[in-house]
């Protein structure tokens, strides 16, 4: 014998899942903000500034990166 209810909705699976993409989209909006606002400070220190941190002009894309993780 099978019972099956009938009382439940699917609506809270489905925002759930509404819920969970907005997350997603703020987060990789977020993200990538966060690594162009990087890219665009480090890329205005002059090559000087950029030894004085430890990095070079083409140590930019590494640490942006790992921003964006």
């Amino acid at each position: 014998m099978v019972a099956i209810d009938t009382t439940r909705s699917p609506a809270p699976h489905i925002a759930g899942r509404i819920i969970s993409s907005i997350y997603e989209t703020v987060h990789v909006v977020t993200s990538w903000n966060n690594a162009r606002v990087t890219r665009n400070a480090l890329s205005k220190l002059t090559n000087r500034e950029l030894e004085d941190i430890g990095l070079s002009r083409g140590d930019i894309d590494s640490v942006v990166d790992a921003v964006r993780r």
